[in-house]
């Protein structure tokens, strides 16, 4: 069995931050070194930095006598793909390097654009990547790829994200031919901009004149929406990505008043607004259940940002 020329490849760049993330604009300094196990003759080190989206669902199929044609949906996005080179030899043979580790510095910069985050989804991702390709002279060119955390950093001192969220409801439910009672719900958020870990504060207040107790439940979603190039046809995925369940609120009761804490995933994507063919959206649900009934319902869709946002401050008369 040939022994492998090229082994022990490492690419490490300087952590801008805590969280290993990029964005736009950013400079990536770092080394990349790989192990030769015999001389070899290298015509150049090649780098390229480059984004792109994709997507792809399919319809139809499956059996039955109503059998219908497979269809398949995709679209790709470019957003950028730059190449540079860290080492080049223009001799015709390429220069001679002897066994042993070599290590090579490198400096290269993201464009600077309004580019969506890295995301992995259902039908889409959103991919950044990072390809270090060393040529030899009648070979193929060794690639090693590496996925860059990509942030889209949104400007987060908008009041909007800022601003409180509230919202309510109310229903009368019935009882055969008769009227049940009133029930109602208001519900609010501090503000609409959160960052994946951070802990969401619901604050509830209820009044069920009804003859059923009631249950409270809140629930983060999120929306995947992906679009072909015109928009003709989009495919959409709703997951539940955590919930919590509040302490039941007693028939005949007004006034009660509930705070319900909830937390969302560390993991969680950011919101993508930003790409043409793949959105991704938040909800924070808050609903009120009664057996028999339809359920009670106030939304509010939140944005997953990069950077912590701080609630406006209260104001007092």
């Amino acid at each position: 069995m040939f022994q492998q020329t090229i082994k022990d490849f490492n690419l490490n760049f300087n952590a801008l931050n805590e969280k290993n993330s990029v964005s736009e604009g950013d400079l990536m300094t770092g080394h990349i070194s790989f192990v030769l196990t015999k001389p070899t003759k290298i015509t150049s080190v090649a780098m390229a930095l480059a984004g792109t989206a994709n997507v792809h669902w399919s319809t139809g199929g499956g059996g039955g006598r109503r059998r219908r044609r497979r269809r398949h949906y995709s679209a790709k996005l470019d957003f950028f793909n730059f190449q540079s080179v860290i080492v080049q030899d223009n001799s015709a043979v390429g220069a001679q390097l002897q066994p042993g580790r070599h290590v090579y510095p490198f400096t290269c910069q993201l464009p600077h654009g309004h580019f969506p985050s890295t995301f992995r989804g259902v039908h889409g991702q959103i991919v950044y990547t990072l390809t270090v390709s060393i040529h030899r002279r009648w070979h193929m060119a060794k690639n090693f790829v590496t996925e860059l955390n990509f942030v889209n950093r949104i400007n987060t001192n908008q009041p909007e994200l800022q601003a409180p969220l509230s919202g309510s409801n109310n229903m009368t439910l019935c009882c055969l031919c008769c009227a049940s009672g009133l029930v109602t719900m208001t519900a609010s958020v501090v503000k609409k901009a959160f960052v994946p870990g951070e802990t969401v504060n619901i604050v509830c207040e209820f009044s069920n004149a009804s003859s059923q107790t009631a249950t409270p439940k809140v629930v983060l979603q999120q929306k995947q929406v992906c679009y072909t190039t015109n928009k003709v046809n989009k495919k959409m995925v709703i997951k539940n990505l955590a919930s919590v369940t509040g302490r039941s609120v007693r028939a005949h009761t007004s006034d009660v008043h509930a705070g319900i804490t909830l937390a969302i995933p560390a993991a969680a994507p950011l919101t993508i607004s930003n790409c043409s063919i793949i959105d991704v959206d938040y909800i924070i649900e808050v609903s009120l259940s009664m057996r028999a009934s339809p359920d009670l319902t106030v939304l509010f869709p939140i944005i997953l940002c990069d950077t912590p946002v701080s609630a406006q401050p209260l104001r007092y008369s």
